[in-house]
């Protein structure tokens, strides 16, 4: 299954955009540091976030709905966010991260770190924070927690 999900995410990516975005991501690393990356990757989500308001939901299952109104607009995959004890466990699939190259999925998650955190903050989570718990995954999986995380 994996070939399949790789070829369908190939051609989610224009290629007008395939070479540029991979160099692109390979001159930010030579010239900066994967955590610094990882901060930049994550106010660019936030300003993303930001300039994309999200409505007042009342319900996870309402917050769900319209975070997924937002992704298929841009073809950015889709989300399924599930509450659990002690946080709200995110799980983001085929967003479009390898267009940046395998190389910057180290780095590139961050962007959605950073909408989420944006997005959830601005709806009463003060306090909490969104944290990226597992790797872009053959699935096209990324997870995220929001909750009280260590500093």
């Amino acid at each position: 299954m994996v070939p399949i999900l790789d070829y369908l995410l190939d051609r989610q990516v224009s290629p007008q955009w395939r070479g540029m975005l991979t160099a692109l991501a390979t001159e930010f690393e030579a010239q900066i540091g994967r955590d610094e990356l990882r901060l930049l990757m994550h106010r660019v989500g936030s300003r993303f976030a930001a300039a994309h308001p999200l409505p007042a939901c009342g319900s996870t299952a309402e917050l769900a709905n319209a975070l997924n109104m937002y992704w298929h607009e841009m073809d950015w995959g889709y989300v399924k966010l599930a509450d659990e004890a002690e946080s709200l466990r995110i799980v983001h699939y085929c967003a479009p991260l390898p267009a940046f190259g395998d190389a910057a999925l180290a780095w590139t998650p961050a962007f959605l770190e950073g909408v989420y955190q944006t997005w959830l903050s601005s709806l009463g989570a003060q306090g909490l924070s969104v944290a990226q718990t597992s790797a872009y995954g053959d699935d096209t999986a990324i997870e995220f927690r929001l909750g009280r995380h260590p500093a």
